[in-house]
C-alpha cells in the first residue's frame, strides 16, 4: 500500500501563529493541520564535509505534493556557526544543534540540525565518493570509458563496479600521469574534463564545482586506493517515496546513502535519475522532475550500484463522483485493489459487457477458439445469474484448454523443430501437455524441468538442457523463463540498472556447472538425437574477472559448499519455487493477466526488474500472494481473473476513461494471436491447414511428415512449421527466451495477405466449406449471413448490417450467388471485430 505522508509528518515539529490583538501565539498543530512538509524532516550532518538538500513541498490527500516555488516561503537557519543555508543545501560547520526554520504564511515548521564529527579532518574516499563524481560525470558510462574496450586507452569499470582496477587504471596506467599529487590541476583525471587539455568527452567537470574539490582534495592527500575498510553501501533511499501531483508540477527526488556504519548521506548531487514513463513525467540531472500527464509513473534512481523508484500518482481531471466507485461492482480482491487505483487517478470504469461479448471474449482468452453457435444458444439459455461461472468452468475443463495452455507454455520453453530432433520435440511438448492435462501446480512444473535427469526420449523435460547447453544459458534462460528477469548485462560486468552483480551471475551459474549429457551433439546417434542428462559430482564454472570460480549460489540466497557432492540444481529449484522469492510468483501471475487482460500489468511480461515498475503494484502483489495462497494451482488464478468484474467490464471507452491504455479501467481490445486466428478462420469456414512438412536440424535437412491431418495451429508441436500466414501474422519463432518474439503488430503485408493471398482466398473457394454446404441445404441468403455472424462474431447481425449485406447479395447475378456470399464471409472475416477479441 502506498505510505501516507503521516509515517514522516509526525516528527515534524509544527508552528501554528495565531494573531491574538497585538500578540503573536505559537502553538503546536496536529501534523494533518499542515498545508506543507520540509523533506527531509529532521537533518544530521556528520563531518566536516556533510550537505543536504532540503526540499519544501505542498500536501495533497495526506501525500507530499509538488515543490512550493521559492517566493512563497521563507527559510533560515537559526544559528548560522552550526550549519549554512545556500541554494536550498544546508552545510556543516560545527558540531552542536540547531534549526531549520521554514515559514509558508502564517504556518511555521522547524527542522531541528544536528552536527556532529566536524572536529576530525575529511579524508575522500575512492570508493564511495570519487567514483561517484566519476559515475555522475559520465566518465564510466559506456559510451565512455566505461565501454568495455574503453576510450582513448583509458578503460573503467562500467558504472565503477570495481574500483580496485579502477583506482589501478587512473593511479598506475599511462605511466602515472593520470594523478599528479604535488599539483592536482595537472593531473589528467582533471584536465581532460575540464577542459584544461583536449578531451573528446567534452566539457565534464567545473573548476569551482564540489565535485572538482573532491577529486583535487583526494588527489591532495595521496590519492589512497579503496580499502577493506571502506564503510560499505547497503541501500539508497528517496523522499518522497510516493507524491501526489497535478499536470505542471515540479517535484524534487532526495536521495539518502545508508552505509554499514550508521551513516546516512545526502547523495542527491551524485545520483543518476531515469524517468520511467516520459509521457507522464520527465525528470532532469538534479532529480527535479517535471509531470507532463496523468497517471502513474517513477523516477528510477541509480547511485553505487543499487537502486530505488520514486513513485509519483496525477489524478486525471475527470471529475467522477465518489459514489460511482463505491457503488461499483465487486467480486473479488482485483476489483479492490482496480477500483482503489482508479479512483485516486480519477477514472471511471467502463461498465459490463455483454453476454454475447463475454462469451467470445472468454473463450478466445482461455482456449484458444470461438464459440460454437451451439455453445452459444446453450450458454444463453441457461440461468443468467449463473452462466457465466458456469462457463468459465466448462472452459477450464476442456480438451482445448489444455492444448492451448500447452502451447503457451511450449512458447516459453522454445520446443522449436530447428533446434531438437523429431523425437526430442515430440517427448518434450508431450511432457508439457501431460502436466497442463494435469493441472500440475506451476511450482511442481519449474522444479521438473530444473532438476530433469534421464533420456530425451522418456523424460522430455530434459529437454530443456539440450536447447541451453552451458551454465551461462541455462542460467539466463531460466531467470527469465521463469523469474521474468534478465540477467544477462551482468555476465561481464555489475548489472547498470539492476542489483545484479557480475559475481551473482556466476555464482547462479555455478549452480549448472555439473549437468553433463551423453548422447546427441549434432546429429544424434543414427540419427535419433537420444541425449542422456545427468548430473557429475565434480566441476566448477570460472568466472573470466577473478580466474576462479564463485561459490555456488542463488540470487540473493547463501552459496552451497563446493565440496557439496548432492544436485546443485536442487538448491537452486527449492530457492526458485519458494512462495517466498520475491519473482516466482510475480513472474507467472503477471504472465497469466496478460494472457486474459490484453497487458502485464508489468509490459512486456518477462522484464521485471525494478526499473520497469508495474502499472498496479498492489494488484500485482494481491495476485502473487493469490498464488502463493492456492499452491500454485494456475486454473484458480485464471479463474478469479476470469470472474472479476475488471475482466468481464466493456471494451468500449468512456469519456472520463478514453485517455488511458494500462490501468484496466476497461478491456483492452487485442488482436487475435496468429494460431487462434488461422484455426479461427478455419473454425467458421469448416475448413482445415495442412500441416504436414517440418524440417529438422541434420546433414540434409531432411523433412519429415509430422502432423495428422485436421491439426490446428494451436496444436503444432513447435515453432519450425513452414506457414506463412503463421510467420506473417507474428507468431513466436521460439528463438530466445523472450516474449517480445512474438508480434501483434499490424502491416500492410497482412492487409494484402488477407486480401488476396493463398491463406483466405483458397479456404472461401474450397469445394467443401460451410457456405457451399449451406446452397447445397438451400438455406437462402439471410440464414446464411446470420450464421457467418453467429460462427465468427458470436452475435446475430444488427438489422443495418443484414440489410446491407443482403443488399449487396442482390446485386449478384444468380449464377454468382456463391461469389457474392463468399464476398460476404470474406468482409466478416477480415473486419476488426473478427481478428480482435474485444
Amino acid at each position: 500500500m502506498r505510505p501516507r505522508l503521516k509515517s514522516f509528518r509526525s516528527l515534524l515539529f509544527v508552528v501554528v501563529i495565531v494573531f491574538l490583538g497585538d500578540c503573536i501565539v505559537s502553538t503546536v498543530a496536529s501534523a494533518d493541520e499542515a498545508d506543507f512538509a520540509v523533506l527531509p524532516p529532521t537533518i544530521e550532518l556528520q563531518g566536516s564535509e556533510a550537505r543536504q538538500r532540503v526540499s519544501i513541498v505542498g500536501v495533497r490527500d495526506q501525500m507530499p505534493a509538488a515543490v512550493l516555488d521559492r517566493e512563497t516561503y521563507s527559510i533560515t537557519i537559526e544559528d548560522p556557526t552550526i550549519a549554512t543555508l545556500q541554494d536550498g543545501v544546508v552545510t556543516a560547520l560545527a558540531d552542536g544543534e540547531t534549526t531549520l526554520r521554514c515559514q509558508v504564511g502564517a504556518q511555521v515548521i522547524d527542522v531541528p540540525v544536528v552536527v556532529s564529527g566536524t572536529e576530525s579532518a575529511h579524508r575522500w574516499s575512492f570508493r564511495n565518493e570519487v567514483q561517484s563524481v566519476l559515475a555522475k560525470a559520465g566518465c564510466n558510462m559506456g559510451s565512455c570509458h566505461g565501454a568495455l574496450a574503453g576510450k582513448g586507452g583509458f578503460r573503467l569499470s562500467l558504472r565503477g563496479y570495481d574500483s580496485q582496477s579502477d583506482f589501478l587504471s587512473i593511479t598506475r596506467q599511462a605511466r602515472g600521469r593520470r594523478i599528479e599529487m604535488a599539483d592536482p590541476g595537472r593531473s589528467l583525471l582533471l584536465a581532460k574534463p575540464t577542459g584544461a587539455l583536449p578531451h573528446k568527452g567534452g566539457l565534464r567537470l567545473d573548476v569551482d564545482s564540489h565535485d572538482y574539490r573532491v577529486i583535487s582534495r583526494w588527489i591532495a592527500d595521496g590519492a589512497e586506493g579503496p580499502s577493506d575498510d571502506d564503510p560499505t553501501l547497503e541501500r539508497i533511499s528517496v523522499m518522497p517515496e510516493n507524491a501526489m501531483l497535478s499536470p505542471g508540477d515540479r517535484s524534487q527526488v532526495l536521495v539518502s546513502a545508508h552505509y554499514d556504519d550508521g551513516r546516512v548521506v545526502d547523495v542527491t548531487h551524485w545520483a543518476k535519475f531515469t524517468a520511467t514513463d516520459e509521457a507522464v513525467a520527465s525528470v532532469d540531472d538534479d532529480g527535479l522532475a517535471l509531470v507532463r500527464g496523468s497517471g502513474e509513473a517513477a523516477v528510477l534512481v541509480w547511485f553505487g550500484s543499487k537502486v530505488v523508484l520514486a513513485r509519483m500518482t496525477v489524478p486525471y481531471e475527470h471529475d467522477v463522483p465518489t459514489e460511482l466507485y463505491e457503488n461499483a461492482p465487486r467480486r473479488n480482491f482485483i476489483d479492490q485493489e482496480n477500483l482503489a487505483q482508479l479512483r485516486t487517478l480519477n477514472l471511471l470504469p467502463s461498465p459490463r459487457c455483454s453476454d454475447e461479448t463475454f462469451l467470445r471474449r472468454s473463450t478466445l482468452d482461455t482456449i484458444g477458439r470461438l464459440p460454437t453457435p451451439e455453445e452459444r444458444q446453450q450458454f444463453l439459455q441457461s440461468d443468467p445469474r449463473d452462466r457465466r461461472d458456469d462457463w468459465i468452468e466448462r472452459l477450464l475443463a476442456s480438451d482445448d484448454f489444455v492444448s492451448y495452455w500447452a502451447y503457451k507454455w511450449s512458447d516459453m520453453l522454445l520446443i522449436n523443430g530447428t533446434r531438437l530432433r523429431p523425437i526430442a520435440v515430440k517427448t518434450y511438448y508431450a511432457w508439457v501437455r501431460d502436466r497442463v492435462g494435469r493441472n500440475q501446480p506451476w511450482d511442481e512444473f519449474v522444479r521438473e524441468i530444473l532438476t530433469a535427469t534421464g533420456r530425451s526420449d522418456e523424460n522430455g523435460a530434459t529437454n530443456f538442457y539440450a536447447l541451453h547447453q552451458s551454465p551461462e544459458e541455462m542460467t539466463e534462460n531460466a531467470c527469465q523463463a521463469f523469474l521474468g528477469l534478465s540477467i544477462g548485462c551482468a555476465k561481464c560486468h555489475n548489472h547498470p540498472l539492476e542489483k545484479w552483480t557480475n559475481d551473482q551471475y556466476y555464482a547462479m551459474a555455478n549452480l549448472f556447472a555439473r549437468v553433463r549429457a551423453k548422447g546427441w551433439g549434432g546429429d544424434g546417434r543414427n540419427g535419433d538425437g537420444l541425449r542422456t542428462l545427468y548430473v557429475s559430482t565434480s566441476g566448477e564454472l570460472i568466472q573470466p574477472n577473478r580466474g576462479q570460480p564463485q561459490p555456488p549460489a542463488p540470487l540473493d540466497a547463501p552459496p552451497i559448499a563446493f565440496d557439496d557432492p548432492d544436485d546443485r540444481r536442487q538448491v537452486l529449484a527449492a530457492w526458485m519455487t519458494d512462495p517466498d522469492n520475491p519473482y516466482f510468483a510475480r513472474s507467472i501471475s503477471n504472465r497469466v493477466w496478460a494472457n486474459f487482460c490484453g497487458r502485464g500489468l508489468v509490459e512486456q511480461v518477462d522484464d521485471l526488474r525494478l526499473s520497469n515498475p508495474a502499472s498496479n503494484e498492489s494488484l500485482l502483489t494481491a495476485l502473487s500472494d493469490h498464488v502463493v495462497d492456492v499452491d500454485f494451482d494456475l486454473k484458480q488464478l485464471m479463474r478469479t481473473i476470469l470472474q472479476s468484474e475488471t475482466y468481464q467490464r466493456s471494451s468500449v471507452a468512456l469519456p472520463e476513461n478514453r485517455g488511458e491504455g494500462k490501468y484496466h479501467s476497461r478491456y483492452y481490445p487485442k488482436r487475435l494471436m496468429a494460431e487462434v486466428m488461422l484455426d479461427s478462420i478455419d473454425q467458421v469456414l469448416g475448413t482445415s491447414t495442412t500441416f504436414d512438412e517440418v524440417a529438422f536440424p541434420g546433414a540434409d535437412r531432411q523433412k519429415t511428415d509430422f502432423y495428422e491431418s485436421g491439426t490446428r495451429a494451436i496444436e503444432l508441436f513447435d515453432a519450425s512449421v513452414n506457414s506463412y500466414f503463421l510467420k506473417t501474422f507474428g507468431r513466436n519463432p521460439r528463438e530466445i527466451t523472450c516474449e517480445c518474439e512474438r508480434s501483434d503488430e499490424p502491416s500492410m503485408v497482412q492487409v494484402l495477405h488477407l486480401s488476396n493471398g493463398d491463406t483466405l482466398n483458397p479456404k472461401l473457394a474450397a469445394e467443401r466449406n460451410v457456405i457451399t454446404e449451406a446452397v447445397e441445404q438451400g438455406l437462402d441468403d439471410e440464414a446464411i449471413v446470420r450464421a457467418l455472424f453467429l460462427r465468427g462474431l458470436s452475435r446475430e447481425p444488427q438489422e443495418s448490417e443484414m440489410d446491407t449485406l443482403l443488399s449487396v447479395l442482390s446485386e449478384y447475378d444468380p449464377e454468382d450467388r456463391l461469389t457474392g456470399l463468399q464476398d460476404v464471409a470474406w468482409s466478416v472475416l477480415t473486419s476488426t471485430e473478427f481478428t480482435f477479441n474485444h
